[in-house]
């Protein structure tokens, strides 16, 4: 039996509950076959059997009392995924749909990512199931700082340092740092997205929607093309999709779709990305509201749609899983060229292979949505020196780090035989760093 199938046969017999994690863990090892064929020293040190296993995971109860004065229990999670080439790095996502599975499922994901990077951070992930819709102010401030209270105590500046994902934003990190603060009793960058007021970033905010596009921008100057006059379906309509969307059109495209987890708009004539922002940043309302304001808008009930709109580009940034093989024949049917993954693995293996197929450029999550994990581990580096940079500098640092993971994956993949496979290239690429750190640090 190859090493690969081995060491996937054992990790489902050992946990045999975890889909999520098995698909994240089937599609980065069965993308790294050429690496780990050619370097049998991995299966002597056993590398693939430590690089699945969590370092660490923390489950603990969050126990919390609503306005009624109900106290209520959620589950928190932190997965300590592998510290072999920094502190863990990555987000917190507050939602019902949290468990275990999604965790290491993301965590896994998220070494790569963020080796691909290359800064110094490593990987993890955490969360809770507690959903932050509906709840006021007041429910989710006691929320966050009851989580906070068990969390503290396993995070640190130099140890893991988590950011927002979803569920997780602005309010909920400012809820999170001040608890921290006040039971560490010290101001570091413990945390990543904090507002500009307290230690945050500039270009934080747009960073991974930005970094998408930068990403599809220079595989489209690659092949001598660009965003100028594209047609764009962008899934999702948070902080991911909206700054995706806004950047693309900065470079010339029209973004014709947006959706939420109700339903979908269909402006053919472009989406405006200004009243997108104050239904949904301002006001935190509903999609559909936009086709109430702009009439050459349709909106759709149901996500799935979307897919059948015809468009040159696709950005997914909702959640995981939201292409399937059906949605993936849809798009190449209509005509798709690149698809860029903002949200976290938002393609099924099964669409992926579609895409592949077809001949579509596909830029896979753990590269296209590196932006956001760059920007932190930038604020990271602002934090510990005491220092602010500008808008400017921090956005061609963005710029500059996702047009370096770009060629990274596409050397990876023509070196490993597997020429214009951005999944084995990204895999390869960010695999082999944290692999030469884990064989210079011995068995541990």
């Amino acid at each position: 039996m190859h090493y690969v199938e081995r060491v996937l046969s054992e990790l489902k017999a050992k946990d045999p509950n975890e889909p999520e994690f098995h698909q994240a863990a089937m599609e980065i090892l069965n993308g790294l076959r050429p690496a780990i064929d050619r370097h049998p020293e991995y299966e002597k040190a056993a590398l693939l059997e430590r690089f699945v296993e969590p370092e660490r995971v923390v489950l603990f109860r969050v126990p919390w009392v609503d306005d009624r004065g109900t106290v209520r229990v959620n589950r928190g999670y932190r997965v300590q995924f592998n510290s072999a080439i920094g502190p863990y790095k990555g987000g917190l996502r507050f939602h019902p749909s949290v468990h275990l599975s999604i965790i290491k499922f993301l965590g896994l994901e998220q070494i790569l990512k963020n080796s691909l990077t290359g800064l110094p951070i490593g990987g993890g992930k955490g969360g809770s199931d507690f959903d932050p819709k509906g709840k006021s102010e007041n429910e989710i401030m006691r929320f966050c700082q009851s989580f906070m209270t068990e969390l503290y105590r396993h995070i640190g500046q130099d140890t893991d340092v988590p950011a927002g994902d979803i569920g997780v934003g602005g309010r909920e990190i400012r809820y999170l740092f001040g608890q921290y603060k006040r039971i560490a009793n010290e101001h570091v960058g413990v945390l990543t997205g904090r507002g500009l007021t307290y230690g945050g970033s500039l270009v934080r905010t747009e960073a991974t929607g930005y970094g998408l596009v930068y990403m599809v921008e220079e595989a489209l100057k690659c092949r001598g093309d660009g965003f100028k006059g594209k047609t764009v379906v962008v899934s999702g309509s948070g902080n991911v999709a909206i700054y995706a969307a806004e950047k693309a059109q900065s470079l010339g495209a029209k973004v014709v779709a947006m959706y939420d987890s109700n339903g979908y708009i269909y402006d053919k004539t472009g989406i405006d990305i200004a009243v997108v922002k104050q239904i949904k940043e301002v006001e935190r309302g509903r999609i559909r509201e936009y086709a109430e304001r702009v009439k050459t808008a349709e909106y759709h009930e149901g996500c799935k749609g979307i897919w059948n709109i015809p468009c040159d580009i696709a950005l997914p940034c909702a959640t995981q899983n939201e292409i399937d093989a059906e949605s993936a024949k849809a798009l190449v049917k209509n005509g798709v060229k690149y698809v860029g993954e903002g949200a976290n693995m938002p393609t099924t293996l099964e669409g992926i292979a579609v895409f592949q197929k077809a001949g579509v450029v596909f830029l896979p999550a753990k590269a296209a949505n590196a932006g956001g994990v760059a920007t932190s581990a930038l604020e990271m580096a602002q934090s510990s020196g005491r220092l602010f940079w500008t808008f400017g500098e921090v956005d061609a640092k963005l710029k500059n780090i996702m047009v370096n993971i770009y060629h990274n994956m596409d050397s990876a993949a023509a070196e490993y035989g597997a020429k214009g496979d951005y999944v084995a290239g990204a895999n390869i690429a960010g695999f082999m760093k944290v692999a030469a750190a884990m064989l210079a640090q011995g068995i541990v």
